[in-house]
């Protein structure tokens, strides 16, 4: 029997911190292009403008994050805004992972340490 691959992500709509589940837990940080300082740049240009840019970007930094999903088993989706449903309904959509078991957590704003905890603890029951 093979082991399941396992993926923790804490995101909001600024970051991602990707985990996988082994040991010790490292984590990468996926970020999204669009800062302050740009909306404040394109919102000169427009609002509509600013929309799409704003959806682009969106679009970019989802799309990243799943790229690094596609080779796991089960996945677990984290944190403290709605970008973790936002994915999740796109990564459903996308037929490509459907044999990936996705689940998510509202958490708050976590630590390091206790991304990596959380991830440990959630799969450690499974």
């Amino acid at each position: 029997m093979t082991t399941k691959k396992k993926l923790g992500i804490w995101m909001d709509h600024a970051n991602a911190h990707v985990m996988e589940y082994t040991e010790p837990i490292v984590t990468k940080i996926i970020s999204s292009a669009s800062t302050h300082e740009e909306k404040e740049f394109t919102l000169q240009k427009g609002e509509s403008f600013m929309q799409r840019k704003d959806q682009q970007q969106e679009a970019a930094y989802y799309k990243a994050i799943a790229a690094s999903i596609r080779d796991y088993d089960e996945v677990l989706l984290f944190g403290p805004t709605d970008a973790k449903t936002e994915l999740l309904n796109i990564l459903k959509a996308d037929l490509s992972f459907s044999n990936i078991k996705i689940v998510t957590e509202q958490t708050d704003k976590l630590t390091e340490n206790q991304e990596q905890a959380f991830v440990r603890d959630y799969f450690s029951k499974s």
